[in-house]
C-alpha cells in the first residue's frame, strides 16, 4: 500500500519539488496551492491530487 503525503505551497519552489520527489518514489501526493487552476505540471502526474488551499485564510 502506498503512503500519502500532504504538501502545502506546491505551486512552486520547495513545495513543488517535494511533491515531484514523493510522486516519483511512488507516494500518493495531495498537493495544495492557492490557485490550482494555473497548475499544469503536477496535474499531469499519476497519484497527485491538486487542491485549493490558502493557509493564510482561516475559513479554509
Amino acid at each position: 500500500m502506498a503512503k500519502t503525503i500532504f504538501i502545502t505551497g506546491a505551486s512552486s519552489g520547495m513545495g513543488k519539488a517535494t511533491a515531484k520527489l514523493f510522486q516519483a518514489k511512488g507516494w500518493n501526493v495531495i498537493a495544495t496551492m492557492r490557485n490550482p487552476a494555473k497548475e499544469t505540471e503536477l496535474t499531469e502526474l499519476e497519484n497527485v491530487t491538486v487542491l485549493p488551499l490558502d493557509v493564510t485564510n482561516p475559513e479554509q
